[in-house]
Parts: C-alpha cells; sequence; structure tokens
C-alpha cells in the first residue's frame, strides 16, 4: 500500500525570495469522458511564460496543493493542481481524515491522463504560457513521470519522491515507459526514504539515458520521504534546494 504523503494539515516550504502569492481559486474541470473533478488554479501576475499541472498524492487535491499552485503563481508560474477521484467521490471539499484508499484503488491509468489532459488544456486556457509542466507527489509524482509518455506535448515533467517500479499492478511503471517519453524528467528524492532505494532511482537514470531522454535525478542524501513539507525545519535548506531546482527546469529562474 501506498503510505500518505503529508498530513492533512501540512503546508508546502516557502518559496525563497517570493514574499506574496496570488490568490486561487477552487474549480471544476471535465474530462473528455464527462467526468467532473475539482481543481485549484492560480494564476501568476507576473507570468514567466511556463505553467504547470499539480498532480497530488493519495489524498487528492486539499490545502497542500492549493497552497503550492499558489506558491508556483507567486514565482511567475500559471498552476493548476487537480484532484483524481471526480469519479468516485465527487468534487466537493473532504475532511482530512477522509477514507481515500479505496477511491485510490479505483483509479486507471487511462483515467489519470484524461483528467491531466483536461488540467492541462484547461491551464493552456488560461495561460499565456509558452512552456507546460507537470509536478507531483510521490503517487502523485510516479503518475508525473508518466505523462512524459502521455502525448500531451509537454516541456517537461517533475516527480518529488514519485516511484519509478511499480507499486500497483494495474499501472505501468514510469521505468517501463521511458521508451516512450517525449521530454525532459526532473526527479528529486530522499535519501533516507526507505521506499524509493537507490537502487531503483539508479536505474531509473540508466533506462533515461540508454533511450536518449534528457533527465535530472538528485537524491538529498538524509531526507526522508515527502520532505518537501513547511514543518521538516530540519530540511528548509533541501527545500528550498528543490524549488531552485524546479524552477530552473521551467526556465524560471
Amino acid at each position: 500500500m501506498i503510505a500518505i504523503c503529508v498530513p492533512a494539515d501540512a503546508q508546502p516550504p516557502d518559496l525563497p525570495g517570493v514574499d506574496e502569492r496570488p490568490k486561487g481559486e477552487r474549480t471544476r474541470l471535465t474530462s473528455a469522458d464527462g467526468t467532473a473533478f475539482a481543481a485549484h488554479e492560480a494564476r501568476a501576475t507576473e507570468p514567466s511564460g511556463a505553467a504547470m499541472v499539480v498532480l497530488p498524492d493519495v489524498r487528492g487535491l486539499f490545502g497542500f496543493y492549493a497552497s503550492l499552485a499558489e506558491s508556483f503563481a507567486g514565482a511567475g508560474v500559471d498552476a493548476i493542481a487537480m484532484d483524481y477521484f471526480g469519479r468516485t467521490a465527487g468534487t466537493d471539499e473532504r475532511p482530512g481524515d477522509w477514507e481515500f484508499w479505496p477511491h485510490v484503488q479505483a483509479t486507471t491509468p487511462e483515467q489519470v491522463r484524461t483528467d491531466v489532459a483536461a488540467t492541462v488544456e484547461r491551464v493552456r486556457t488560461i495561460s499565456a504560457a509558452d512552456r507546460v509542466y507537470t509536478v507531483g507527489f510521490c503517487f502523485g509524482g510516479g503518475h508525473s513521470f508518466a505523462q512524459a509518455a502521455s502525448g500531451l506535448g509537454l516541456d517537461g515533467v517533475i516527480g518529488f519522491y514519485g516511484p519509478p517500479r511499480k507499486k500497483r499492478d494495474n499501472f505501468p511503471s514510469p521505468i517501463e515507459l521511458v521508451d516512450d517519453f517525449e521530454c525532459p524528467v526532473l526527479g528529486l528524492f530522499g535519501g533516507a526514504d526507505e521506499g524509493i532505494p537507490a537502487d531503483e532511482v539508479d536505474a531509473f537514470g540508466s533506462a533515461l539515458s540508454a533511450t536518449g531522454v534528457e533527465h535530472r535525478l538528485h537524491t538529498y542524501p538524509g531526507a526522508p520521504h515527502s520532505f518537501f513539507d513547511r514543518s521538516y525545519d530540519a530540511y528548509a535548506e533541501e527545500c528550498a534546494d528543490a524549488w531552485r531546482r524546479v524552477l530552473a527546469f521551467t526556465g524560471r529562474r
């Protein structure tokens, strides 16, 4: 079973050099199969030309990812954080202790891709950006990596502690999809993450190199899974560095 990534009351780490974040808004998007799903969109007041689709962890869309979308907007990156569970849990906000696992088990790769596609279309509609990326965390990190093979015309995919190898039988793992990757990859991992051992990260890097995919995989020694959290004071430098790497990857420095 995939572990909870961050607590329900977690907040993303502060973005270095950014004091104000544009206020975003919760909205509903519609997938190609007619499914309505929740999203939170935030528009940059000073656009950089980049846009981001945020893929949450197993809890789906909640405060951490809404705040993260607003942080990206504060850095000049238009952003939409999406939810996975419109088909089974509807679009209303949920309590922090909700039973997410049955809804996680009900998702399929095709559903995730279809919902990501709708979110990408929406962010291109609201943004003048000429570059679109995905970023995901844990469960969403693996999904973000997989979107490199989705045919959505992305400019790059980013995964925070996204498992390179298969965690669920009905989902192909990112390492199995690298032959179809169409864009660069940024992966950020914790060296003390017992769920993603170093040999898996190394194997992912080797597979990406073998297929000629541009990639940057970075491991923070001693950092745990889900280190990208404001409450982890001991990893403030790692969080600041991760922000720098993500923004540099999108061309926003």
